[in-house]
């Protein structure tokens, strides 16, 4: 749990915002009390959930691969992470 003044919070707040997503809880203080929490909308479970899923997919996708004698390159792979970000 990290406190964090309102002003520093205002300069910052998408990067307190992935953080939060990613887990991490952000308290926001205003004169030195706390004011706000800020955590993520996504439940740890459902997180964890999404996680394995992911991994599964990606293991899938592996064995799918070598069984077809190849292997990702570099663009393949940025591809994929940058997927349905747009």
């Amino acid at each position: 749990m990290r406190h964090v003044p309102l002003a520093a919070f205002k300069d910052k707040a998408s990067e307190y915002i992935s953080a939060a997503e990613r887990g991490e809880e952000i308290i926001i203080t205003r004169h030195g009390r706390p004011a706000a929490r800020l955590t993520t909308a996504v439940d740890r479970e459902e997180r964890q959930r999404r996680a394995r899923e992911a991994l599964d997919r990606l293991a899938r996708l592996r064995a799918r691969m070598r069984a077809e004698g190849r292997t990702a390159t570099i663009e393949e792979m940025i591809a994929w992470k940058n997927e349905g970000q747009r």
